[in-house]
């Protein structure tokens, strides 16, 4: 099959300057998720209504641009290594829709990027509705606007809902992953391949493609994956950086961690690191602090904490162990892990999952971000660097 250049006689472009054909840093020195600190911390879901809780409990919390940048901001200051945003095309229905004001990520990063100095930004993709090559141009951009910060979050596409927005008819579960692995070859050779190539597979017919510049980052920029499915696992130690983990008990993680880094190391002769998330309640007492997650779960939307409870019980296997007997997770932290004490008992627990769980870090929300990262900072940040956990 020739291309439409070839038909055309179209004079082929000579060879670009080496600045445009190759990445120019290593990543492992520009992305702070490659950074020393034993336990690693981010923020999750600032940029979308409601963030980690489907609650209607008060919070100075909004999804507007002015907002989530002041939360990045200040999540920078602080030193956390991570922004890591949810996608999300269509709220989940009932009195919050929660979700439904989201900023589109790979633009939200990138002006996230050029405000910020040292925290790695992520955007999160859901494969099927960006095409890998304007994907790869889009995170190129960012990578380069953050000079080797950025990094792409990969998600199948499991809001069957979402999927038909874009015409698209859902794949069975095992099926997205195989979709996932082409499009993830598609976008690394055009963030490598220098000239121009075709690539035609099952799902992709691209033909005379190229894509200038590549990453700032080499060889490529950080890539991350909440797959717990055995397909996830497959595909998280296979291609990418850091694996998030929906987990019930610490005691879990650790068998999940350990077996991910061991299938990683052993089939495919590389590393990742494995990280959780939920939600961080800390306040002075525990009684306050356990009386403010119970306001949460109180204020809550069941209704839309159940119709995404049926979307994931339905269509996702990353879940499957929580959907019945964590319902109060999905309403007060989007089924993490939730960690709800005294800045002395937040610094525990977080010691435990780094310790027993092997976790690598956590990625967190708070009902009111902006306020509570603050408290978060002046008390328990101190705990966690006397731990060893952070210098």
């Amino acid at each position: 099959m020739t291309s439409a250049a070839e038909r055309l006689g179209l004079v082929p472009a000579t060879q670009r300057p080496e600045n445009q054909r190759k990445p120019l840093v290593d990543g492992r020195t520009t992305h702070p998720i490659f950074n020393d600190q034993p336990l690693k911390l981010g923020l999750f879901a600032s940029n979308c209504s409601y963030g980690m809780t489907i609650s209607h409990a008060e919070t100075t919390y909004e999804a507007t641009w002015e907002h989530t940048l002041k939360i990045a901001q200040k999540a920078d200051r602080l030193g956390f290594e991570a922004l890591v945003p949810v996608a999300r095309w269509r709220g989940f229905g009932s009195t919050s829709n929660f979700n439904g004001t989201c900023f589109e990520t790979y633009t939200w990063a990138t002006g996230l990027a050029a405000l910020t100095e040292n925290i790695g930004i992520f955007a999160t993709s859901h494969l099927p509705t960006v095409h890998p090559i304007v994907a790869a141009k889009m995170a190129a951009t960012a990578d380069h606007v953050s000079r080797g910060r950025f990094g792409l979050n990969l998600v199948m596409g499991w809001f069957t809902p979402e999927m038909e927005m874009f015409g698209a008819e859902q794949r069975e579960h095992d099926d997205r992953y195989g979709y996932g692995q082409q499009w993830l070859d598609f976008v690394l050779k055009l963030w490598t391949e220098e000239g121009s190539f075709d690539f035609v597979t099952e799902d992709f017919n691209s033909l005379d493609v190229e894509s200038y510049p590549k990453p700032y980052q080499a060889p490529r920029p950080a890539l991350i994956n909440a797959g717990n499915s055995k397909s996830g696992i497959e595909f998280s130690a296979r291609n990418v950086d850091v694996n998030f983990a929906a987990l019930d008990t610490v005691e879990t993680m650790n068998d999940y961690t350990s077996q991910l880094k061991a299938k990683a190391r052993e089939d495919y002769q590389r590393e990742i690191q494995t990280m959780t998330y939920g939600l961080i309640v800390c306040r002075d007492t525990e009684d306050e602090a356990k009386r403010d997650f119970q306001h949460i779960v109180d204020m809550g939307d069941r209704d839309c904490a159940n119709n995404v409870m049926k979307v994931l019980g339905m269509q996702s296997e990353s879940f499957t162990s929580q959907i019945e007997t964590y319902q109060e997770r999905f309403i007060a932290g989007w089924g993490g892990y939730p960690i709800v004490g005294t800045p002395e008992q937040v610094a525990e627990e977080m010691q435990r999952l780094h310790e027993t769980g092997g976790m690598d870090g956590m990625i967190m929300g708070m009902l009111d971000y902006h306020e509570e990262m603050d408290y978060f900072g002046d008390n328990v940040m101190p705990l966690l660097k006397q731990a060893g956990l952070r210098h």
